[in-house]
């Protein structure tokens, strides 16, 4: 049976999840437009699930990369050399199970700095229409060696139609952060869930367990104490679901806030930490609060 996940990568066989499907709709239009762009939102925002559905959606028109460098530690940004071999390896597992023989060429030994890396792009990207994703990608934001590398696809944005220059079709960073593009395409798709949008997973828990919610009321009482926060919509869910005895009513739900509220998690550990760091921003949420 499926439950409400709040922990890494959303799975539609195994979690109740939202129908973003007019979101996904609309950084498709973004991707088939040739965009390089970033979806920079907060932790726990949905940003890897969102990739994932990307990445089935384009499965059938494009080859998709999808790389993370979450964990990757700072081997791989000793040196453009290390850099390179590091990336094409990293390319070449990402399409080793899809693509074979196409994965098999992204490995080149002489690929040691990035005009040769350039080059060795020109020729992979010369037939086919490649997307390629990197998620987590604060974990390189400020590296020297990253940026030199970002700088590189962006000459190649630029000169693309120019004859004989290829290069990706689209390339899609995510993270936390702004990203070090300045060719970006603004990403104005709205992440958060709408009302309407968090129904669409609560109708299908009602279809698995016939609670005789009312639906489109819980669904905005949810969207009125979260703001559509992905995170928070699926913890409100799970703790009525799993610790309040299904109790969808609003005042499950407000009970569900008052849980969420008192516990640990890494949303809300992020929020006090910044406030921290912050005095001004400290200073003005304490006036608005408290004074």
């Amino acid at each position: 049976m499926r439950r409400f996940n709040v922990t890494g990568l959303c799975v539609a066989n195994k979690h109740y999840m939202v129908d973003i499907s007019g979101k996904l709709k609309q950084i498709m239009g973004l991707i088939e437009g040739g965009s390089y762009f970033t979806i920079n939102r907060a932790r726990q925002y949905g940003k890897t699930t969102t990739l994932r559905m990307i990445k089935h959606a384009l499965a059938d028109e494009y080859t998709c990369i999808s790389l993370s460098f979450e964990g990757v530690g700072d081997a791989m940004f000793e040196s453009p050399a290390l850099f390179c071999q590091r990336f094409l390896l990293r390319v070449s597992k990402a399409l080793e199970k899809t693509d074979k023989d196409f994965a098999g060429q992204w490995l080149d030994g002489s690929v040691t700095d990035f005009d040769l890396l350039e080059y060795h792009l020109d020729k992979l990207c010369m037939s086919r229409k490649i997307v390629l994703m990197i998620d987590e990608v604060d974990q390189a934001s400020n590296n020297r060696v990253f940026l030199n590398f970002i700088g590189m696809l962006r000459n190649k944005y630029l000169t693309r139609e120019d004859e004989g220059v290829n290069t990706f079709h689209s390339v899609i960073l995510a993270g936390v952060y702004n990203s070090p593009w300045n060719i970006a395409a603004d990403f104005e798709v709205d992440m958060s869930f709408s009302p309407e949008e968090i129904a669409t997973m609560l109708l299908q828990y009602e279809k698995d367990c016939s609670t005789a919610m009312d639906i489109a009321s819980l669904s905005r009482e949810i969207h009125s104490y979260t703001g559509g926060y992905p995170f928070l919509v699926s913890r409100i869910c799970q703790c009525i679901d799993e610790e309040l005895g299904r109790d969808w009513t609003p005042n499950g739900i407000h009970k569900a806030v008052q849980i969420v509220k008192k516990e640990e998690n890494t949303l809300l550990d992020d929020l006090f930490k910044n406030l921290e760091n912050d005095k001004k921003l400290y200073s003005l949420i304490y006036d608005v609060l408290i004074v």
